[in-house]
């Protein structure tokens, strides 16, 4: 893979955030030599799809990859680090809840050690969420963090960097983009945390349930453990 960064943006329905977003997102990385941003259509309704192509005019690092129908946004995050053209990976939501102004700290932190990190996860701070979606999220950190032992404290963070390599040897599953924390553990990679900015939602709705969020993540935790347990770790393979 060419050394650069891939910046990939999974999205649905966001045709009045993704044009500050993806904008936020080119000034934050302009002094990267080699860059693109991917953005993800999973399947919009509305003028997403046409925004995000009206854009590509103004911004020729941008790459539009569309979803014929929607498929959630763990297989829009693999979509798009398939695709991308770099090595190392930015994730972040579509809604313009993560700050790109975070994006270089992230990629300092996984630069300093290129062996042993496959991962730097932000931690929101001061978090614009609801009441209610706040205590669930803790509740839920809590007995995932109990249960998968990966330090983990928010795992509901779309700020991430990566390895484009070290995402590709994770199992895939629907919803696993909560799980890569706990996933990149498992197979031996160093994972870091670092405080990163939250901000409030600008347009539209999240697409998210704290019912339907917890009713899924019961079935993802328990196949998650299982992963965990069947699993004998990495070792050196050579041809004699």
């Amino acid at each position: 893979m060419a050394i650069g960064i891939s910046v990939v943006v999974p999205v649905k329905d966001e045709e009045k955030n993704v044009a500050p977003l993806a904008n936020e997102i080119a000034a934050a990385i302009a002094n990267e030599p080699s860059a693109e941003i991917i953005f993800v259509d999973d399947g919009s309704t509305d003028a997403t799809p046409d925004m995000l192509v009206n854009l590509k005019q103004r911004l020729p690092q941008l790459r539009v990859i569309r979803h014929a129908r929607n498929l959630g946004q763990s297989r829009s995050i693999l979509t798009g680090v398939r695709a991308a053209r770099f090595d190392t990976i930015v994730t972040l939501d579509g809604d313009g809840q993560n700050d790109p102004a975070d994006i270089p700290k992230l990629l300092a932190i996984l630069r300093a050690d290129e062996n042993g990190i496959g991962l730097v996860s932000g931690i929101r701070i001061q978090r614009r969420d609801s009441l209610s979606r706040r205590l669930v999220s803790r509740a839920g950190n809590a007995i995932r963090s109990r249960l998968l032992r990966d330090g983990a404290s928010d795992t509901g963070c779309g700020l991430k960097a990566f390895r484009r390599e070290a995402f590709l040897t994770l199992p895939y599953f629907d919803h696993m983009h909560r799980f890569i924390i706990a996933l990149m553990l498992r197979e031996g990679f160093g994972v870091r945390f670092v405080e990163v900015n939250h901000r409030e939602r600008r347009y539209g709705a999240s697409k998210y349930t704290n019912v339907g969020r917890m009713l899924v993540s019961v079935n993802d935790l328990l196949g998650v453990r299982w992963l965990q347990r069947r699993y004998q770790g990495q070792t050196e393979a050579r041809e004699l």
